[in-house]
């Protein structure tokens, strides 16, 4: 990053975008690499786990209309049933290998990202063998602030769940004006903290890598970071989750409905392409608006502290402990 710690905390929206679109064109190498590696990986099974399971399920829908049609305890009966448990067991497995990729990669591919854009902040050269030997350590870190933040999105779904189901048994026959506008008001209190509690994630993770703090810490810490640049991280957020799923729907109702088999892999070819941009422009962001959020905070990021933090993970360098009169300099609050 060429622009002076001071300035960044001046950045708006379009400024994040200029300063990321930088990053990516002058390690172009480096993130191309990180790209075909593990951002293509992740988002070819993203987008194939839709039309694979709907095949998958169609076959195991028919056979149990077979298997309905069959008389109890004929031998085609025996055949079908043993036949449809062993689909609805493909079609688990199917799932859980999904969502376990999927969470894999990504956590591997923000490491991956964050690490490269602060090895560009401190101006230290890095190769791809060497992200792809220090991103199995970062991961670890992210998988835990991942494991927290799981659990509150659990307990916050859970308590929305359980206030719509107090609503529907005890309100439903209330249809009042009122209750309505209550409903609405609950839900969209519900929307909101779910944005301000991914947003906390996404600048969560980049703590978690580039901070000696992880899970709960990291969650706060990220808190407190956001404050200032709130309006921000919620726009860049937004944008990117309707880029991401607008070409998602391309996919699935566009390109899987077309009848020629040239077309339909053309054109989606062009939307992986186009997610994939997405994906690693959105982890690029999230990574320049931490460094945004502490230059407006006023907290100094020492780029030689940083530097040797982030060698730590490649074992050439092991971090000494701060004393306590000593705190981590990158934390370290400055005034002009």
């Amino acid at each position: 990053m060429d622009m002076d710690q001071d300035n960044m905390r001046f950045l708006g929206l379009i400024g994040v975008y200029k300063e990321s679109c930088k990053l990516i064109f002058r390690w172009r190498k480096l993130f191309s690499l990180i790209t075909l590696t593990l951002i293509l990986p992740l988002l070819i099974v993203f987008l194939a786990e839709e039309p694979v399971s709907e095949i998958l399920y169609d076959k195991i829908r028919f056979n149990e209309f077979m298997l309905r049609d069959s008389a109890a305890g004929t031998p085609s009966y025996h055949k079908l049933s043993d036949l449809v448990s062993a689909e609805w067991t493909e079609f688990i497995l199917l799932k859980a290998f999904y969502f376990a990729f999927v969470l894999v990669f990504s956590l591997l591919a923000t490491s991956a990202v964050v690490y490269t854009v602060a090895s560009a902040y401190t101006a230290k050269e890095v190769t791809f063998r060497k992200v792809i030997g220090v991103v199995p350590r970062v991961w670890r870190r992210l998988a835990l602030t991942f494991l927290c933040i799981f659990f509150a999105f659990f307990a916050y779904n859970a308590v929305f769940g359980a206030a719509v189901y107090w609503w529907t048994h005890t309100s439903m026959s209330d249809s009042t004006a009122a209750t309505v506008v209550f409903f609405v008001v609950v839900v969209a209190a519900y929307v909101v903290g779910f944005v301000y509690m991914t947003i906390v994630w996404q600048l969560a993770s980049v703590v978690s890598v580039l901070e000696d703090t992880c899970g709960v810490k990291a969650m706060v810490k990220s808190a407190d970071l956001i404050k200032g640049k709130l309006v921000v991280a919620v726009v860049v957020f937004v944008k990117l989750l309707a880029a991401v799923v607008g070409l998602y729907i391309l996919f699935v109702v566009v390109c899987l409905n077309m009848p020629v088999v040239v077309k339909k892999i053309g054109f989606g070819g062009l939307c992986l392409v186009a997610l994939v941009a997405v994906v690693l422009f959105g982890l690029v962001v999230q990574t320049v608006i931490y460094f945004v959020c502490k230059s407006y905070h006023r907290q100094n990021i020492d780029k030689s502290a940083l530097s040797d933090h982030l060698e730590a993970y490649s074992g050439g360098y092991v971090r000494l402990k701060a004393s306590p009169a000593e705190k981590d300099v990158q934390l370290e609050e400055y005034r002009v």
